[in-house]
């Protein structure tokens, strides 16, 4: 079954799944033997990880486009592309959907911010009005060359005109043709369970930052709120910096390697996740010997 159509599946699952974030092949790979049905090609994991600075619009679409290419080689479930504001207007947005869709995407998020864009979780964010957004959605859905593959609506509306804003884009941008809605940075629950109700009959997404404006739920809440898509988009990236920083802490410190191993993977754990084995038994294949 072709990635797009996986994840259509899964948009059409009555039960709610969680999409962690990836921000390179190893995180990716990660996420599909740990279990999970989608990955998500996060935009500010890879900002983070790739340039390494923050989330405020310093990535191009070239440099997600790879990035998206090397998780979409090593594994086999949906990849989710977090695609910011595509780059700038309809016609950029275009040429963004069809990179990222040659690059393996099974779905493209695109949001309302203007470009530069910021995590969606920080403060001083601007967005472009209702109806280019409009615009860029149906750009989006044009330049497709399966027509299975989902394009995914985010608005950051709530943290600059509120909640009420936000409602009428997400309806707004649902009647435009989006396959999935998200609503960036609710503060409260009762702004959560306002979404799914208020704009029904579509998926929706609940983005989960560790220590962000949104409050923090289980799975099952959100699936009892409405909510299809649990992206924690990055928690992956969070873990490998704390568990970087402390083997670096405890090198500087010892200076030796002697006392990491509580800290590090096995060698053997490495080599068995980078597919050691397999490529050595494919030297051999083609090696004829």
């Amino acid at each position: 079954m072709k990635k797009t159509d996986q994840f259509q599946q899964l948009l059409k699952n009555p039960s709610t799944f969680i999409l962690p974030g990836a921000f390179d092949g190893m995180t990716a790979r990660i996420i599909e033997e740990t279990g999970f049905p989608a990955i998500y090609a996060t935009g500010a994991g890879i900002s983070n990880a790739q340039l390494g600075w923050a989330d405020v619009g310093l990535t191009n679409a070239t440099e997600i486009a790879q990035v998206v290419s090397w998780m979409a080689d090593v594994t086999n479930i949906p990849i989710v592309v977090d695609a910011d504001t595509g780059f700038g207007n309809a016609i950029n947005m275009q040429r963004t959907v069809k990179m990222l869709e040659r690059a393996g995407a099974a779905a493209i998020q695109i949001e309302d911010q203007v470009m530069p864009k910021k995590c969606g979780h920080f403060n001083g964010k601007s967005v472009i009005s209702k109806e280019e957004m409009v615009g860029k959605i149906k750009a989006a859905l044009d330049a497709r060359i399966d027509d299975k593959l989902a394009i995914i609506a985010r608005t950051d509306a709530v943290g600059v005109y509120g909640i009420e804003e936000a409602l009428e884009r997400a309806n707004a941008y649902k009647e435009a043709g989006a396959h999935a809605i998200f609503v960036e940075a609710p503060t409260d629950m009762e702004q959560l369970l306002r979404i799914p109700k208020e704009v029904p009959g579509i998926p929706h997404i609940i983005n989960l930052v560790e220590g962000g404006k949104t409050p923090l739920v289980s799975r099952l809440e959100a699936q009892e709120m409405g909510f299809q898509i649990m992206l924690c988009a990055n928690t992956a990236l969070r873990g490998a910096i704390k568990g970087a920083v402390e083997a670096m802490k405890l090198l500087h410190q010892d200076e030796s390697q002697k006392n990491m191993n509580d800290l590090i993977c096995s060698w053997e754990q490495r080599q068995q996740l980078f597919k050691l084995k397999e490529i050595q038994q494919l030297e051999v294949q083609y090696s004829g010997k």
